[in-house]
C-alpha cells in the first residue's frame, strides 16, 4: 500500500491524498460503507460501484468468522471473490464487537474468550489468530486486535487497557510479518490508537502506535457515547502525533458534521453504520439538513428528497412517495433511503476533497456544518 499527499488546507489540518492498493486507488478523504457480513445492507455491489461510486467497503472479522465461516471464504478464494466486490476492502479486527458483547466475553492477556451471538458457542480471539483470520478473509487493509474501552471509563482501567493493546499490537505485527497473504495480493496492517478521553493516554498511545512504523494508522475508542467535543479534542491530539505522510483512519465515525470536523483535524478515512442503519429507520441526510421520513409533514410533499442538487437525480423520488414506502414497511423504501444516504456521504467527502484542493475547504466546512445540523 502507498499513500501520496496531494494538497492540504491552509486554514485547517485537512488534506487530500491517494491510497494505492492492489485492488485499486482510494482518493481521500474517503468514507467506507459498512458491509458487516460481506454485504452493505439493501445495496447491490453494482449500485455501490456505479451509482454510489464507493471506492472501498468495510467487512467485519467477528461476523464473517462466525458466518459463513473461514472455510467457505477460503474455498471461494477470499472475500473479494465471495461477494463479487473487486475494489479495496478493509476488515476490522472484531475488537469492537467483542467490546459490545460485555455480558458474554472475558478479556485476558492471551486474548478474548466470547460466546457467539448466533448459537452460544465458545470462541477465543488472540492477536495471532485474528491476523490469521483476516489473512483468510483477504482484505487489503486489516486492523490490529485491540480493546475498545467503553465510555465512561475509569482512568486506571483505560491505562491498563492501552498497555495491553500495545502488547497485543506487538504480537499482531510479529504474526503478520511472519505470514503471507493467501490470494496473490498484498495486505496492510493498521495499528489502533486507544486511550478513552484522557489526553495523556491518547498521547502515549499515539506515540507507541507511530513507533511501529506501519503504512497507516487508526484511531479507535471514539464515537462510543462521549460528547462530540471530547471526540474532536482526542482526534486533534492524536493527529498531531501520527505521521503526517501516512493515512489516518477514524473508526466508526460518524454524522456528516462529525466527518467534516474530523477532516479539518487531519483524518483521511471514515466508516460508520449510521447512513445505512438510519436509512432503514427512515432518517435521511441531505445538504440542507436531516429528514425524518415518518413525519406527517411529508405526507403530501411531492418535492424531491434532495432539492438543491442534480447529483441524486436517479434516486430523487418525492418525499411523499418515500414516506409512503417507509410507513408501509416496503423493502423498496429501505433500499431508496440507503442508496440516498450512502450517495450523500460519498458526495460529502468528495466535495470536501475538491474544496481542499481548491483552497476553499475551511469556509465551506463552516457553512456546511450549520446546514447539516438542521432538522427539517
Amino acid at each position: 500500500m502507498r499513500f501520496r499527499l496531494e494538497a492540504s488546507d491552509k486554514l485547517s489540518k485537512a488534506r487530500a491524498g491517494e491510497i494505492t492498493t492492489d485492488h485499486g486507488l482510494i482518493k481521500t478523504p474517503i468514507f467506507m460503507p459498512v458491509g458487516t457480513a460481506g454485504t452493505v445492507k439493501a445495496v447491490h455491489q453494482r449500485e455501490l460501484e456505479n451509482d454510489i461510486k464507493a471506492q472501498i467497503i468495510l467487512g467485519n472479522t467477528y461476523h464473517l468468522y462466525l458466518r459463513p465461516g473461514l472455510d467457505v471464504i477460503e474455498k471461494a478464494g477470499g472475500l473479494h471473490k465471495f461477494n463479487g466486490w473487486q475494489k479495496p476492502i478493509l476488515t476490522d479486527s472484531g475488537g469492537y464487537q467483542v467490546y459490545s458483547l460485555s455480558d458474554v466475553r472475558k478479556i485476558k492477556e492471551e486474548g478474548v474468550t466470547f460466546r457467539s451471538h448466533i448459537n452460544g458457542s465458545k470462541h477465543l480471539f488472540t492477536p495471532e489468530n485474528v491476523m490469521d483470520i483476516q489473512r483468510v478473509i483477504g482484505a487489503d487493509i486489516i486492523m490490529a486486535f485491540d480493546e475498545c474501552t467503553p465510555y465512561p471509563c475509569e482512568y486506571g482501567y483505560a491505562r491498563k487497557s492501552i498497555d495491553m493493546t500495545h502488547r497485543w499490537l506487538k504480537r499482531c505485527c510479529d504474526r503478520f510479518d511472519n505470514t503471507e497473504g493467501k490470494y496473490g495480493y498484498s495486505q496492510t496492517l493498521f495499528p489502533i490508537v486507544q486511550g478513552s478521553v484522557y489526553k495523556d493516554l491518547r498521547l502515549k498511545s499515539a506515540e507507541v502506535i507511530a513507533s511501529f512504523n506501519r503504512e497507516g494508522n487508526a484511531i479507535g475508542g471514539l464515537s462510543v457515547g462521549e460528547p462530540a467535543e471530547e471526540m474532536y479534542a482526542m482526534t486533534e491530539i492524536v493527529c498531531d502525533i501520527l505521521p503526517y505522510e501516512k493515512p489516518r483512519y477514524l473508526m466508526g465515525v460518524g454524522t456528516p458534521v462529525n466527518i467534516l470536523e474530523n477532516i479539518a483535524l487531519g483524518v483521511d478515512m471514515f466508516d460508520c453504520v449510521m447512513p445505512t442503519r438510519n436509512a432503514r429507520n427512515g432518517m435521511l441526510f441531505t445538504k440542507n439538513g436531516i429528514l425524518n421520513m415518518r413525519n406527517e409533514k411529508w405526507r403530501e410533499d411531492f418535492s424531491p428528497i434532495e432539492e438543491d442538487s442534480d447529483l441524486f437525480s436517479d434516486l430523487n423520488y418525492s418525499k411523499a412517495y418515500l414516506r409512503h414506502l417507509i410507513i408501509s414497511k416496503e423493502i423498496l423504501g429501505a433500499q431508496i433511503a440507503t442508496l440516498h444516504n450512502l450517495h450523500f456521504y460519498i458526495w460529502l467527502v468528495n466535495e470536501a476533497r475538491e474544496k481542499i484542493i481548491s483552497g476553499e475547504f475551511y469556509d465551506w466546512k463552516n457553512k456546511m456544518t450549520k446546514q447539516l445540523s438542521q432538522r427539517l
